[in-house]
């Protein structure tokens, strides 16, 4: 009863149980997924017409899977987190159901609109996917966004698996116009990426009512928010009560001993170190706490566990309600959670391991063979003179060695407002011997980066802004952007041209390729120059990503020639993983050299060609 089809779109198999047929009447088809392409999958049954997002490890897939249902639900690359907030609350606002989906960090951008949605409401259902990065796996920071919710005053929602994330969309939207809020639906990085099978269902088409104007509602005057300042609090006691017999929250209850509460991916963790006799109760609802609930769980118990990853923001507040718990004291409030940190913290017990005899040669990260912004990085490291700001990009690898070129990175578009800082401090102590950069890519120039350029500009910044063009994200996987000339259909738009907007700010353009070293550097000595004159140079440097499948395949490899080759390393300072050393000469891994030929204009014995 056991049959496969290929879905030709995600070229995934699908796996259909006829097992069930003769019982319900119906084939269920079951799909592996990961979490994000399960709530992608959620998105569509539920209803959702309405999808803008900016990619963000570990979200970015949510989006990037929606364009299948193109027929169904209107999907974007946004700028920015704030706008695709902002896009998606507006769809709610009109009374589609709708969803942005970020990182955690994101949501710091997004956080003004966010806290505001929270009181004015919704129409359609309105649900923002947040993924948190629990030991920084790409990330600049660990936020545990579950105290957005709580700040914000909106409701949590935490799935476990890709069933649950699947499922707990159209929960979600539910929740959202049921009680007239934004639903914050977090995930961590091993719900996002982990997969598993996923029982499917059909799409659930959502009634819009027609557009009703509501300027009592959804504009936010202080006056108006004053009002509403009430029901947001009476909304937090009556979902903390919806909790209570919620679908999203269970009592897994057998013995009496211990018991356990735990949610997300915690609750996987949990589930297998725990004796199989241990009662939990699995929350799905983390904000408000159901605490009526948690209470009856806790008498039924003699020990109780709360299992959570990072800060115990489930923990303070069952203690706070008077609830004798163990948590942190045991797991910690640092790095993501795993079976066996979790027994060890727990139980004392480690399990019985093999090392393997020959350790891993460490494979630190580095920019791509090839990588357009490698000739820009490797100018700038020859300078002794200069201070350089980056921003988050794949272009932030050129802060590692060997070319160890960034003296900063913040958060995106700190690249431009960071040197700006530099600048006037410099200004100010008597500094005049360092000449001050900053990056940033052309993703992040168009979502953050034009209100650094024009502060640069406003108050005459002593700051060379530098756009490391390449014609898409790179970092989070080749998504397109504003500046690309793509959107997420793969549609050709309106491409967002960087240097007519730096030119109508009043800067000076220089536009080069970087992988032209020579080039590059006279373009950086040319903006140096025109610095000095007090005038406002800016300097695109242009060159496709590698990776970009838009780009013809290379059909020239660099090579080198042993006997030329004089063991300088000099070509090794360019960080180019195709580089190595064999036999204490030169070699080059033909296959990832992409022929990019900036070795060859290091090398100063012309043994690379």
């Amino acid at each position: 009863m056991l049959r496969a089809a290929k879905n030709t779109y995600t070229n995934r198999i699908i796996i259909r149980f006829g097992c069930l047929a003769a019982e319900r009447g119906i084939f269920i088809m079951k799909q592996l997924l990961s979490g994000n392409e399960a709530i992608a999958r959620g998105i569509w049954e539920a209803g959702i017409k309405v999808a803008s997002a900016y990619p963000g490890t570990p979200s970015t897939e949510v989006i990037e899977n929606l364009p299948q249902y193109r027929d169904d639900i209107y999907c974007e690359w946004a700028p920015n987190e704030k706008v695709a907030l902002e896009v998606a609350y507006g769809a709610a606002i009109a009374g589609s159901r709708s969803v942005t989906a970020m990182k955690m960090v994101g949501l710091n951008v997004a956080a003004d609109p966010f806290f505001t949605a929270s009181y004015l409401g919704v129409k359609g259902g309105f649900v923002i996917v947040n993924a948190d990065d629990p030991s920084m796996h790409s990330s600049q920071n660990e936020q545990d966004n579950r105290y957005y919710a709580r700040a914000a005053k909106v409701p949590l929602i935490e799935p476990a698996d890709a069933q649950e994330c699947k499922d707990f969309v159209k929960y979600a939207c539910e929740i959202s116009e049921k009680f007239d809020t934004p639903v914050l639906f977090r995930t961590t990085t091993r719900v996002s990426h982990s997969k598993s099978l996923v029982e499917l269902g059909e799409r659930t088409e959502h009634e819009f009512t027609p557009y009703a104007r509501n300027t009592k509602k959804y504009v936010c005057t202080p006056a108006n928010s004053y009002a509403k300042r009430p029901f947001v609090e009476q909304r937090l006691a009556d979902l903390a009560e919806f909790g209570y017999d919620s679908p999203l929250n269970r009592i897994e209850m057998k013995d009496t001993k211990v018991g356990v509460i735990s949610a997300s991916v915690a609750y996987e963790y949990a589930k297998e170190v725990f004796p199989e006799d241990a009662s939990f109760l699995k929350l799905g609802l983390t904000w408000p706490l159901p605490m009526r609930l948690i209470r009856e769980f806790a008498e039924k118990v003699e020990t109780l566990y709360v299992v959570e990853e990072l800060e115990p923001f489930m923990e303070d507040q069952i203690k706070a309600a008077g609830i004798a718990c163990i948590g942190k004291q045991l797991t910690g409030t640092m790095y993501e959670m795993n079976t066996q940190l979790l027994r060890e913290r727990i139980f004392g017990t480690k399990p019985e391991t093999k090392l393997p005899e020959v350790e891993a040669v460490p494979r630190p990260p580095a920019l791509c063979p090839g990588c357009p912004h490698r000739g820009f990085f490797y100018a700038m490291s020859r300078r002794r003179n200069v201070v350089l700001t980056g921003d988050i990009g794949c272009y932030t690898l050129g802060g590692t060695p060997p070319l160890n070129a960034l003296d900063s990175v913040v958060c995106m578009g700190g690249g431009f407002t960071v040197a700006m800082g530099i600048s006037k401090s410099f200004e100010r102590e008597g500094v005049t011997d360092r000449l001050i950069f900053g990056c940033m890519g052309d993703s992040t120039f168009c979502h953050s980066g034009l209100t650094g350029a024009a502060e640069i500009i406003y108050n005459k910044g002593n700051v060379i802004p530098v756009v490391l063009d390449n014609r898409i994200t790179g970092m989070t996987g080749q998504q397109d952007n504003p500046a690309s000339g793509w959107t997420l259909l793969g549609e050709p738009s309106n491409d967002f041209n960087i240097e007519k907007v730096l030119d109508a700010m009043g800067f000076i353009l220089l536009i080069v390729d970087p992988l032209d070293l020579k080039a590059m550097n006279e373009t950086i000595d040319k903006a140096i120059a025109l610095r000095k004159e007090g005038k406002f140079p800016a300097i695109i440097t242009r060159r496709p990503c590698v990776l970009l499948k838009r780009q013809p395949t290379p059909k020239k490899l660099c090579t080198v020639d042993p006997e030329k080759c004089r063991s300088c390393k000099m070509c090794l300072g360019c960080g180019c993983p195709a580089i190595a050393l064999a036999n204490g000469k030169a070699a080059i891994d033909p296959g990832q050299c992409i022929g990019c030929t900036v070795c060859a204009q290091i090398c100063p014995f012309g043994a690379i060609s």
